[in-house]
Order: structure tokens, then sequence, then C-alpha cells
């Protein structure tokens, strides 16, 4: 009786090849899709292809790099998975990855530098292709990526721009997007309004404050310095909400007066509208709140939080784009450069804002 396929273990060309009575090297050129593939008959591909799937047929991963080179993986750097700015940006990362055959390796930093370094690290000895780093407020201190050029392995970070031009990254345009936030209060008719900022050494503070400034100033409205404030310099993004109840609960005991905040991002907004409910003040009918970034929390608060986009999802998407981008350039022995793409916010207008 014909052997039409491995008893136990891994199934092998060998196998297959014994299988459709082709030769291994036949199978080795259909099965990697070598380009003499092209030369073989369609049905003689057919053939080895439904046979390969038949018997349980997978590339070995392992012998693929040592042809090819290449790992078909993209290392993802996170500061904190629990940070809910990095959920959707994963999900436009994985869908960007999926069709290509390219598979995700991801690594949590738990917002510690030396994990951080460990795992790029351990990612570079795997040969990953790429590497896409979520930036968040630790990444102020690292430019280790920097020096990865030297080592021709395409980068892109998101959420932050490495000084130079070596490394690829996608943004937010934050200063269109503070300039939005503003702009929805003063229609509303809001003028005395309580502005809560980012932190100094994260760079989405700077520009976001520029675009409010911008704005009061096209606008003629008077910012009441008495009603800034700023979040401290801290490394867990999730502290924002507590710093957003603290902050506003400190505008409440001096019994400042405002018709409205402008929350430096989504938890701030929430934790400051925390901060108004214990006080017994009513948001949107006493206070308007808005936030940044539109987590998903925002759409489920009560009252629901008007906030302004980042598209997310979109931005996890564009970084695969340009990395896949620097890959095949590679491969062609093409040169190419590191780009930087700012992508638009958008208002969502939802329950937390109204007319004053």
């Amino acid at each position: 009786m014909k052997k039409t396929g491995p008893k136990r273990g891994l199934v092998t060309m060998r196998d297959v090849a014994q299988s459709t009575g082709f030769s291994p090297a036949t199978v080795s050129i259909v099965l990697n899709n070598a380009p003499l593939a092209r030369y073989i008959a369609p049905s003689t591909r057919q053939r080895i292809e439904e046979t390969a799937k038949r018997l349980g047929y997978r590339p070995n991963a392992m012998a693929r790099f040592l042809r090819s080179r290449r790992s078909q993986s993209i290392g993802v750097m996170l500061f904190d998975v629990t940070d809910p700015f990095c959920t959707p940006i994963l999900r436009g990362i994985e869908n960007a990855l999926y069709p290509l055959g390219y598979l995700p390796i991801f690594a949590d930093a738990h917002n510690q530098r030396d994990r951080f370094e460990r795992y790029l690290e351990m990612l570079l000895e795997r040969h990953v292709d790429g590497l896409i780093v979520v930036a968040n407020w630790l990444f102020v201190d690292i430019h280790i990526l920097a020096d990865l050029n030297k080592q021709a392995i395409p980068a892109a970070t998101i959420g932050w721009q490495i000084p130079g031009n070596r490394v690829s990254s996608v943004m937010v345009d934050n200063e269109a997007g503070g300039r939005l936030a503003l702009e929805h209060l003063y229609q509303l008719g809001h003028r005395r309004i309580a502005i809560i900022r980012g932190p100094k050494r994260l760079i989405d503070s700077a520009t976001r404050w520029r675009g409010i400034q911008k704005f009061a100033q096209s606008s003629k409205l008077e910012l009441d310095p008495g009603l800034i404030l700023q979040i401290p310099d801290v490394f867990d993004p999730n502290a924002s909400f507590e710093h957003g109840y603290r902050l506003t609960d400190e505008l409440l005991q001096q019994k400042k007066k405002f018709t409205a905040i402008l929350a430096f991002d989504d938890l701030t907004a929430l934790g400051a509208m925390r901060a108004l409910a214990k006080a017994g003040i009513s948001v949107p009918d006493q206070c308007s709140v808005t936030g940044f970034d539109d987590v998903a929390i925002s759409a489920l608060a009560a009252p629901s939080l008007t906030t302004v986009r980042q598209p997310l999802e979109t931005m996890g998407g564009t970084a695969v784009s340009i990395v896949m981008d620097a890959i095949k350039a590679g491969h062609e022995n093409r040169d190419w450069a590191a780009v930087s793409q700012k992508l638009h916010p958008e208002l969502v207008i939802r329950d937390s804002t109204r007319t004053n």
C-alpha cells in the first residue's frame, strides 16, 4: 500500500513530496513560492498545495529565516499595556499586520526603563524585521531607538517624535486638538474656563497648550492664570484621573469661579467630573467638561464625555505601513528615509458640554 503521509511528528516537505510523487525540489519551490514557481504547471502547484494543506504541513519558521533572513515578525514595544491609550493602537497594528502575514511580538515595559531596554535587546535577538514603539510618559527619557538605524532595522514611534530624522513617527496634531477643545467651549458661550495642562516633560502638553493659547489670542479670550493648573511630572498615565480629581477639588476649595473645565486628557477629565459630582455640581448644567484622546471609557461615562478624538487605531495602522515600506525598500536595495506623519484630530461632542 502506498504511504500517503507521516504517522506522527511534524509534516515536512519530504512528506509532501512522497505523498504527491513530485521531487522534494519541486515541492520546495512551490511551498516557498520561490521565483521558479512561475515555471511550474498550475495543476502541479495546486496538487502540491492541496496535499500540503491536507497533511497539515506548516513552514519551518527558523528554516525560512535562515534562507531569507526574514523573521516575518514585528516587535511592538509598549510602556504600559494598562494605559487605555494603547488598546485601539494595538488593534490597528494587529489588523494591519495580519493580512501581510506578519506576526506582532508584544512587549510591555511596565513603565520601567531597564525593562524597556532589556525587551528591546530580546526583540533584536529574535531578528524582528521592524519595530513599533507605542510611546507614553516614560519615553521622554529614552533615545536608544535613535541608534537602530545602525542595525538597519526600520522603526516607528507612535505618540512621540525622536529628535533628528532617523526614526519615523506617527502623531496626532496636538496643537489643532487643543484649539478644537477651547473653540468648542468658547462657541458655547464659556469665558471662565479652567484648564488642566499636561505634565511639562510630555511632548503633547506644550503643543496642546500652544493651540489653546493661539485660539485665545485670535478670539481675544482672556485666560485667567488662577484657573490654569498643571499635572505634575509622573510616569503613570493612569494617575491622571487622580490628578484631575485633586486639581479640580483645589479649585473648588479656593472658591474659584468657572463654568467649564478643559482637561489634558480623558482620564483627567473624568477625575474632574468625579470632583464636581462630589461637590454637588452638575455636569453639564453647572459646568461643562472636555477631554482629549477619546478612550473607550469616555463614551460610557455618565454623562458621556465630550472629547478630542485621536485616530488611535489609524495611527497603529499608519505605523505599520511606514515600517513595511522601509522593510520592502531594504529587500529591494532602495534608499529610504524616515518619515513623520501627523494625523488630524476630531471633536466628538457628547453630553458633558452645553451652552453657558
